[in-house]
């Protein structure tokens, strides 16, 4: 039991240095230029997506939802299926933000040259900004950590949380800018005790 406390502990310890430091270290110009970029699309009728493989797929599949609900029409790309027939969901001129924390695997790079071979842009969120994803996007968002926090050191945790906080950052720029207000926002999301607030 002892052990356990210790090994939690140890994880609380890593994620509030992580946070910190992915929180010092998020480039503010970057997310307005990926804003940016996403309002220039939706002005000329283009749609925005999000994609990953893996954990990061399912993160995808929570931002997709998050933009929506804040006034950002958002579709979830699945990140192997892309290459199987998905990518006929985009259109040239969409964007697309891809999520990947090492931003190299072969089956990203295979996804995201589909992306860009079928016209649309990539905003790429990764914890190295030297990787192929990030080298291959419009916009790179960096989303480092140094230490997953958990036994071993390889199943994403951290940086999946590294990548929350960033695109969570990056919804709110595109909320402002929406300028939604309490009653829109309800329209959108009537149940639950969210439906049910008035202010």
């Amino acid at each position: 039991m002892l052990q356990d406390i210790t090994t939690i502990d140890r994880y609380l310890d890593v994620v509030r240095t992580e946070m910190d430091h992915a929180v010092s270290s998020m480039d503010l110009n970057a997310l307005i230029a990926a804003a940016e970029l996403i309002e220039e699309a939706e002005i000329h009728g283009n749609r925005v997506h999000v994609s990953g493989i893996g954990k990061p797929g399912h993160l995808a599949g929570y931002i997709a939802s998050l933009f929506s609900s804040t006034g950002t029409p958002t579709y979830f790309l699945h990140g192997t299926e892309a290459v199987h027939g998905s990518l006929g969901q985009l259109r040239k001129g969409d964007v697309v933000i891809f999520i990947s924390n090492s931003g190299e695997t072969e089956e990203m790079k295979a996804a995201v040259l589909g992306i860009l071979n079928n016209g649309c842009k990539v905003i790429g969120v990764t914890g190295n900004e030297s990787s192929w994803l990030a080298q291959h996007s419009e916009v790179h968002l960096l989303a480092h950590v140094n230490d997953e926090g958990g036994p071993l050191n390889k199943a994403p945790r951290t940086s999946i949380l590294a990548e929350t906080m960033v695109l969570q950052a990056l919804s709110i720029i595109l909320q402002k800018h929406e300028d939604i207000d309490v009653k829109q926002y309800v329209t959108w999301h009537p149940g639950g005790m969210l439906g049910k607030s008035k202010q």
